[in-house]
């Protein structure tokens, strides 16, 4: 797993994504947007994310959900500007929390992801995928 290599744990996971989501729920941009889809859910939705997040980087497989047809169902509420965000958002918990390789892997997973989510959800839309 590319994350062993590079020094990842579960517990940088974890404060990664608490990080993040502490950023998030803060944030003028975002937190409206995971207020309405979490509510007061965050101890189901943090849980998954430490999983997803395990998978990616450590391949252990615990993630089971399926983001796409998540992030699909906001298709025409979250645009490129809010990966952008939450791009930005996510930068700064892994630079406090890890050391610089693996911040490195972190911060490339992260950009793939929102890359796949955001043309997913343009498909979703209906944009034009050739302008992207």
């Amino acid at each position: 797993a590319p994350g062993y290599a590079v020094g990842v744990t579960e517990e940088m996971i974890r404060d990664v994504v608490d990080g993040f989501y502490d950023k998030v729920r803060a944030d003028a941009v975002l937190g409206p947007i995971f207020d309405g889809r979490i509510g007061d859910h965050w101890d189901v939705h943090l849980p998954k994310m430490y999983d997803f997040w395990s998978s990616v980087l450590l391949m252990t497989g615990r993630f089971k959900g399926a983001p796409m047809r998540v992030h699909a169902e906001m298709a025409n509420d979250v645009g490129d500007s809010h990966f952008d965000r939450w791009l930005e958002l996510f930068g700064q918990p892994v630079a406090e929390v890890c050391p610089p390789p693996a911040a490195a892997l972190f911060l490339e997973k992260a950009r793939m992801i929102a890359s796949s989510l955001s043309t997913g959800m343009a498909y979703v839309r209906g944009d034009d995928l050739a302008a992207r």
